[in-house]
């Protein structure tokens, strides 16, 4: 994890320069584990989320409007009771560990002036929100109460004195001293990694600072202490030091790193970092607003996925469904092209009956209908008389030819619903936020597909909105992330001459670039079909074929189902999607 003590020293620190004298107004507890406080301080609120979520522990300002539940939880209204209209007196970090001190002065029922501490350890599946009693050093209730049948080395229950977690004689960063340095390098020279060995000693210190200072020693991060030279032990030991001084300096630079190959960061941190030369910086203006974006987009990504799995495994059980059907429509309609055969049996069964016993189980007859008067062998049910077998000859051809008509009608529409289903997963993928989700959902259940689930408030319908490109020619390019904006790109925003690109014979977006005037650049052209080959089902392949033509020659058939159309007069391009090129085309947020 990122967010290590180092990290939460950049945190106290912006949150002491913020916060510190101003007044609680209002407390709300949105999540299981997760507390929002809004503090007036200087003329403006700000919004402090505390988190004890297993997944995304952490503390920090944010800007976003969080909902409030209807019904506060138990937790949320005692710590009212006991912080609502404090003062923030003082915010101060656990020497170089990842707990943070809010130290509230506020009056209790009595109207005495009293003092509360609210600590907030941000330590994995083991983090907590604590309320104590700054006098006592008494817990007064936590959001998660640890008993000794969770934990029999520490407890947090109601009453209880506050213990520190252990910090296993972790040594302090911030007093950092050579002798000690190097007689923990001496003690455990062995096989363990050398940024294992930092984090292992040194208190506050996480997995990603420890490999950081690696890289700048110039030292494998994964290489073990035992082969480690004198002269790097002294450019560990360097780096180390520099590392530190930047931290005691509390010159934060806080920064995201992001992935050039995905839309995900990789990771944060509270000052540079220098090891990720492959992927892209940013640098917000604060810890507070690093980490709000890191972890907003983090938790919109896991809702997300969580949905998107949910939606493709009813979506693949429909598929699923439909592809047997079509294998034994396939099958049948192989079957009534023999149906002849049977009316043939029937016939001559019927003409034969006079020569045919009971219980025969076959029974070989001239066949009338031939040229050369063949002798053929013509099954029989034994449990059946003669004419009963003709009739069921008779039944049986009767009952294929009616489903050889029907079936030339049906399995095209079984593929058409077949593709539908399988443009439906891709537009699954292409999803990046959760209204198309929604308006997916609404478009199965439009279908027949999904059942209504319930009534639902009315709301002011809000429509997603396509991607939108800037092409390297400075031409704007458009791809629909689901049916829905598929139809209203090609049907409705599209003009007559711009052009239409869709990957061809499978399921993808439909891809609109402007045509204003002149002729369209190549290597716009090129850019639009890698984005048509990137959000279609060709996107792990090669030689994608990507048709395009003018938006004139596409329309949409009649009681088509959403996003199909047909279209005519095109061009085909072949071309081998790129993520890092779509990565690093500019995009235009609307």
């Amino acid at each position: 994890m990122s967010l290590d003590g180092m990290v939460t020293r950049a945190i106290v620190n912006e949150l002491e320069n913020t916060l510190k004298d101003g007044r609680i107004d209002k407390i709300y507890q949105y999540q299981r584990n997760e507390i929002l406080i809004q503090v007036y301080n200087r003329g403006k609120n700000h919004k402090l989320i505390l988190s004890a979520n297993p997944s995304n522990p952490r503390a920090h300002l944010t800007d976003h409007t969080i909902s409030n539940p209807s019904t506060p939880p138990m937790f949320c209204m005692l710590l009212r009771k006991h912080l609502m209209r404090g003062s923030i007196l003082d915010i101060k970090q656990h020497a170089t560990d990842r707990i943070i001190f809010i130290d509230i002065s506020s009056m209790n029922e009595l109207g005495q002036i009293s003092e509360k501490r609210l600590i907030i350890e941000i330590m994995g599946r083991h983090s907590n929100i604590i309320l104590i009693d700054k006098e006592s050093g008494n817990i007064i209730d936590s959001i998660k109460r640890i008993t000794h049948d969770t934990s029999r080395v520490r407890q947090v229950l109601p009453g209880i004195r506050y213990e520190y977690p252990a910090t296993d004689g972790k040594l302090n960063p911030l007093s950092l001293s050579r002798s000690e340095f190097y007689s923990l390098i001496d003690r455990d020279r062995g096989d363990m990694r050398v940024y294992r060995f930092l984090y292992s000693n040194y208190l506050g210190l996480g997995p990603l600072i420890s490999k950081e200072i690696c890289f700048l020693a110039n030292i494998g991060y994964d290489q073990s202490v035992r082969s480690l030279k004198p002269e790097k032990v002294e450019s560990l030991f360097t780096a180390f030091v520099s590392v530190i001084d930047v931290i005691k300096s509390k010159d934060f630079k806080p920064v995201l790193i992001e992935d050039y190959h995905s839309d995900s960061y990789q990771a944060f941190y509270a000052i540079d970092i220098e090891q990720f030369e492959d992927h892209k910086r940013i640098y917000p203006d604060s810890i507070s607003r690093t980490l709000d974006l890191y972890y907003s987009r983090i938790i919109k990504s896991s809702r997300i996925s969580q949905r998107t799995q949910t939606m493709k495994k009813e979506v693949n059980t429909i598929l699923n469904r439909a592809l047997n059907k079509l294998s034994k429509q396939k099958h049948e309609l192989l079957e009534s092209k023999d149906r002849e055969k049977y009316k043939i049996y029937a016939d001559l069964i019927s003409a034969n009956i006079h020569r045919i016993d009971g219980g025969m189980g076959e029974i070989e007859l001239e066949n009338f209908y031939s040229e050369n008067m063949e002798s053929i062998r013509v099954p029989l049910d034994k449990k059946l008389s003669p004419p009963l077998n003709a009739q069921n000859y008779y039944k049986k051809y009767s009952r294929l030819k009616n489903a050889h008509s029907l079936l030339i009608k049906q399995i095209p529409d079984t593929k058409g619903e077949i593709e539908y289903l399988e443009n439906v997963l891709i537009s699954i993928d292409n999803c990046t936020e959760p209204i198309e989700l929604d308006e997916i959902q609404e478009e199965l259940t439009k279908e027949g597909y999904l059942k209504k689930k319930g009534r639902k408030v009315r709301r002011k319908r809000v429509e997603s909105r396509p991607h939108h490109y800037i092409s390297s020619d400075g031409i704007d390019i458009y791809v629909g992330k689901n049916n829905r904006q598929n139809d209203y790109l090609t049907l409705r925003f599209a003009r007559r001459d711009d052009l239409w690109l869709h990957a061809q014979n499978m399921p993808g977006s439909h891809v609109i670039i402007r045509h204003d005037d002149g002729q369209i650049p190549g290597t716009t052209l090129e850019e639009a079909a890698i984005l048509a080959a990137y959000y279609s089902k060709g996107r792990h392949s090669a030689n994608v074929p990507i048709d395009f033509t003018e938006r004139k020659h596409v329309r949409k058939p009649r009681n088509a189902k959403a996003g199909m159309v047909i279209y005519n007069n095109f061009n085909t391009i072949t071309i081998t999607p790129d993520r890092k090129r779509v990565y690093n085309m500019k995009r235009v947020d609307d």
